[in-house]
């Protein structure tokens, strides 16, 4: 299943969010994943664990946020959740980042292999992040995906 099929079967997808607090954002992402089943509460507490004690090493040059965590930290099914915010926001000391795809695989390999390099793939092109900032409702991320 692609990025865009597995947000969609999840209800995860949150555009304009007005949030400064990292933490927030990342309880604001986890949220649909956990009320529909992907994730439980764990997973995203130990993202923002991760955060805390080894920084927001997955925080990317281009406004790209991909908060993770292992496995065996809660995660039920694999699953993406991405929350577009207003304005960028630093991510504990990182760089500032405006788009946030939180995700969750449910072993170590898939977790490298599939998640980061099939997100890594889908933003990988200025004219999709340029469209995905100016996106106003979700169902306009759906067709941009």
């Amino acid at each position: 299943m692609t990025i865009k099929q597995l947000l969609i079967e999840a209800g995860a997808i949150q555009v304009g969010v007005k949030e400064t607090d990292w933490k927030k954002v990342i309880t604001l992402a986890a949220q649909p994943l956990v009320d529909n089943g992907y994730i439980h509460a764990s997973y995203y507490q130990a993202v923002i664990s991760n955060t805390l004690a080894h920084g927001a090493y997955y925080v990317f040059d281009e406004g790209i946020a991909i908060p993770h965590a292992r496995p065996e930290c809660g995660v039920i099914k694999n699953c993406f959740s991405m929350v577009l915010l207003e304005e960028p926001i630093a991510f504990r000391d990182s760089e500032k980042a405006d788009i946030v795809i939180l995700f969750g695989a449910t072993d170590s390999n898939r977790h490298i292999e599939d998640g980061i390099r099939a997100i890594v793939d889908l933003l990988d092109n200025k004219e999709r992040l340029d469209k995905l900032r100016a996106a106003k409702i979700w169902q306009e991320v759906v067709e941009i995906l």
